[in-house]
């Protein structure tokens, strides 16, 4: 009975400290705004992971030209420089998951 308490206590640990994203932030940065992609010799701010379903977050590109800045959750305009945050996009251990969409 003990070791099933110890267990129990040790789930819930794990689930309370699993970031999760709220109010259209993660780890205190807003999941919105200028993005800049790096590369795997960089650390980013997120590792982000593209699915088709079942995503954490739903991304809406601004292109470039656009006059609008991206400042609505999920609006992210891609820049070379001047970047809110950083992305690196990988294959497995992601921070978060996104679905790239056109609305």
């Amino acid at each position: 009975m003990k070791k099933l308490g110890l267990i129990f206590v040790a789930l819930l640990f794990i689930c309370a400290t699993t970031d999760k994203i709220t109010d259209c932030t993660y780890k205190g940065k807003k999941l919105y705004g200028r993005v800049r992609v790096v590369d795997a010799h960089t650390v980013p701010d997120f590792r982000v992971r593209i699915v088709k379903d079942g995503e954490d977050l739903r991304v809406k590109v601004r292109p470039d030209e656009h006059a609008y800045p991206a400042d609505r959750c999920g609006e992210w305009k891609f820049v070379e420089s001047g970047a809110d945050f950083t992305v690196q996009f990988v294959e497995y251990s992601e921070d978060f998951t996104i679905k790239f969409v056109d609305y």
